[in-house]
């Protein structure tokens, strides 16, 4: 039996008291949260249930402030796009052979070629067998001969090893059993053992090239973006953090969300990462920390650790460990758990300020507490969504809600032809009509003070989409080694990546010992980040 909605009787405006508005409003709210229940229920019993897909604002060519967006240039940007690209031009030709016709007519004249260019790829084994000389000299003992470095004194090249990583990491290969019935099928004689240990073991050039990455990725760069989701790690719930922006990428596994927790990743291949210095008592300021206890740090500072400091000696405390560092919180009698949170807090980025990270880093998040830190500034992908959680009650609602919606992406709009030519007088217009976000005015318009921030924080939820599909394909991950290698590989790959090298390249040079591709951490960026970074270009003083 179909179920019979029933319909509200017509009320008339003298029927309409207070207490009778109040009531329509609560059943539209009830039926809204019936409407979502039964949604609920259709998941539970495995139903199709209606898709909420709502198409992306971010870059539709509304009419922006000042008229409305003539349709003839719309039209004629769609027709204008500009020359082909020559898809052959960078194609290395390894053999050319001439064809002439069957028959050619008597009296013809040759006119040249037309050239057709056919690419294909040969997958096929090349072993090689050295033929080691061996000498027997006057005292009985041998000499023979040595193979060359390049070989590691294994078994396999060095080109079979960077397939098997490139396999591995690049294209999500299973190991095994894909990846070793593919080496298998292609006539390659190695075990399951051997191809594993290809894959975590001797692998510690890659591994110091990547902890050296974030510093000096961090130390070079105007703004980073950073996101986080989540990762097994030994049977146990962990989280996978992402920092980075155009000039590199960089992951590792956390135990937590925390704020603590997100300011020791960058400390993580560091010499030392816990630092009271200026930097960490400002920020200890800002958060509120009793005024007596940051007097009593501040007099009694003292070294712990006889460790280097990376900026001008001053009188501060020095700690390489978090186990030192609690140790030192006793010592000083700080046992609140606020106290001891902001303390920590401060002293892990003190160490980063104290390795060369700049105070005016700006931090590009979707608004998670634990990113709040440095020069924060937010996504406004994420920040509409704000909105988008409020139930309307009544069709009055409705379209408030969505009047509301549409006043951000009218300034994000605006926000984006601002960056290519900012003016202070735009800027102020732009701050004078926001009004829609409340206290996330300022990290939302962050860009009107730095026009080089980007909008939004879909660089890095794309980075992060690669590695959540690597986590689905093969699993969590158990041994130390196994979280060592994969989180190594996905920092080398991406910013290999951000460069545009190529991984396949990349992995071959430095196998076979050529080093031709300089260390990634020596990658510099552009002029145009250059010129942000050194204030090349005037800042605006709104």
């Amino acid at each position: 039996m179909d179920t019979i909605n029933p319909q509200l009787p017509k009320i008339s405006s003298e029927e309409r008291t207070p207490l009778v508005n109040v009531l329509l409003e609560i059943i539209a709210w009830q039926q809204i949260r019936i409407d979502k229940l039964e949604q609920e229920i259709l998941k539970l019993k495995v139903e199709t249930t209606k898709p909420n897909i709502k198409p992306s604002k971010m870059d539709q060519d509304h009419p922006v402030k000042g008229g409305a967006k003539n349709s003839d240039d719309s039209d004629k940007s769609k027709k204008n796009k500009g020359p082909k690209r020559n898809k052959t031009e960078h194609i290395k030709i390894d053999v050319t052979l001439n064809i002439y016709p069957d028959i050619i007519p008597e009296g013809s004249i040759h006119k040249g070629f037309r050239d057709v260019i056919i690419q294909d790829i040969k997958l096929e084994t090349f072993h090689t067998c050295y033929r080691l000389a061996q000498y027997e000299t006057f005292d009985g003992s041998y000499v023979s001969g040595q193979l060359s470095d390049s070989l590691n004194g294994c078994h396999f090249g060095s080109d079979l090893i960077s397939f098997i990583l490139y396999q591995y990491h690049h294209q999500h290969v299973t190991q095994p059993p894909l990846l070793l019935k593919q080496l298998l099928d292609l006539g390659i004689d190695i075990s399951s053992s051997g191809l594993s240990q290809f894959i975590t073991d001797d692998l510690d050039m890659f591994h110091d090239e990547k902890n050296k990455l974030l510093q000096v990725g961090l130390s070079v760069s105007a703004y980073v973006q950073t996101d986080d989701t989540g990762a097994r790690h030994d049977g146990k719930n962990c989280y996978c953090t992402l920092i980075g922006n155009e000039l590199f990428a960089w992951f590792s596994s956390t135990k937590s969300k925390s704020r603590i927790n997100f300011l020791s990743c960058p400390g993580q291949g560091s010499y030392y990462f816990y630092v009271l210095n200026a930097g960490a008592f400002a920020y200890m300021e800002e958060q509120k920390l009793a005024v007596a206890l940051l007097a009593r740090l501040e007099l009694e500072g003292g070294v712990v650790s006889n460790l280097p400091l990376a900026e001008p000696a001053d009188k501060a405390v020095r700690i390489e460990t978090s186990l030192v560092w609690n140790k030192w919180l006793n010592q000083q009698g700080i046992k609140a758990k606020r106290y001891r949170r902001t303390l920590t807090e401060g002293a892990l980025m003190g160490g980063l300020l104290a390795q060369g990270t700049p105070t005016t880093l700006s931090i590009i998040s979707d608004d998670a507490g634990q990113f709040n830190v440095f020069d924060h500034a937010l996504c406004w992908i994420h920040a509409e969504r704000i909105i988008n959680r409020l139930i309307p009650l009544n069709p009055e609602h409705v379209k408030a809600v969505d009047d509301t919606c549409e006043q951000p992406w009218q300034i994000y709009r605006e926000l984006k032809t601002y960056k290519l030519d900012p003016t202070a007088i735009q800027a102020e217009d732009i701050k004078s009509r926001f009004k829609t976000m409340g206290n996330n005015q300022h990290e939302l318009l962050r860009v009107l003070d730095k026009p080089y921030l980007p909008l939004h924080n879909n660089l890095s939820e794309r980075d992060l989409r690669d590695y959540v599909k690597k986590q689905k394909i093969s699993s969590s991950i158990r041994s130390e080694a196994g979280r060592r290698y994969r989180y190594t590989f996905a920092n080398l790959k991406k910013t290999c990546l951000e460069h545009k090298i190529s991984f396949w390249h990349y992995l071959k040079d430095r196998l076979s010992g050529t080093n031709n591709i300089q260390p990634l951490p020596n990658l510099k960026p552009d002029e145009f980040d250059m010129r942000y970074k050194f204030g090349n270009i005037s800042r605006l003083g709104v």
